[in-house]
């Protein structure tokens, strides 16, 4: 399949550093180049995650987590866009693009990047989902215009199910109920030099021709 002359889009989006890659490199090069989607149905997962989200709006970050330095979640649910990406020195077409959940913004003047999830998937570690966060981190700090924010933490905020529970008949109608979640929170180590590679490979994906359909691949 020949490639048009420009891309359907030069935005790069950070989940497909985490799926793209490990899945379906010829579905990637097709969504690049030909605005191509799989059709996708998690019918819980955005209500659950929004109600997640707008939990922790303006909350002091020790509250999500003990270990986490002073400070406030003061921004959520905003879109991030990089200045062009630099490979090897030169500069390329394509630019970070992607919505982050929550920003903490620390007493020291720098930020914490908190990606809210509501799962109980084995692959909810941090290296894994680290070359999304990643992305965002690239975006706050090498903005496409505005000033940058330097990033000190990265990490997971995970709601795991924990079971049905009754609610009150005041509180709600009656034969109402409620579910549990067990929180957890997994910090994520910054990893430039990986995550440029990363980068880097998805580039050199999309820059050359239709790849070859891997085991996952359903396209």
């Amino acid at each position: 399949m020949r490639k048009p002359e420009t891309p359907a889009r030069e935005t790069i989006a950070p989940s497909d550093l985490t799926f793209g890659l490990s899945t379906c490199k010829r579905y990637l090069w097709l969504k690049y180049w030909f605005k191509f989607e799989l059709k996708k149905e998690f019918p819980l997962v955005k209500p659950l995650a929004d109600s997640q989200e707008e939990h922790f709006r303006r909350a002091p970050l020790p509250a999500l987590h003990p270990s986490l330095n002073p400070g406030v979640v003061k921004q959520w649910g905003q879109w991030v866009k990089s200045a062009p990406i630099s490979i090897n020195g030169f500069e390329t077409r394509w630019r970070i693009l992607g919505i982050y959940d929550l920003l903490g913004h620390y007493e020291d003047g720098t930020v914490g990047i908190i990606d809210c999830k509501v799962s109980d998937s084995d692959r909810d570690n941090g290296p894994f989902y680290a070359p999304q966060l990643e992305s965002y981190a690239y975006a706050l700090e090498n903005p496409e215009k505005g000033k940058p924010f330097p990033v000190s933490s990265m990490g997971l905020l995970i709601w795991k199910l924990a079971g049905v529970t009754e609610t009150r008949q005041s509180e709600l109608a009656k034969n109402s109920y409620g579910f549990g979640v067990n929180q957890v929170y997994i910090p994520v180590e910054r990893d430039s030099a990986t995550f440029m590679n990363l980068l880097e490979e998805l580039i050199s994906t999309i820059e050359g021709g239709m790849p070859s359909p891997g085991p996952e691949c359903n396209v």
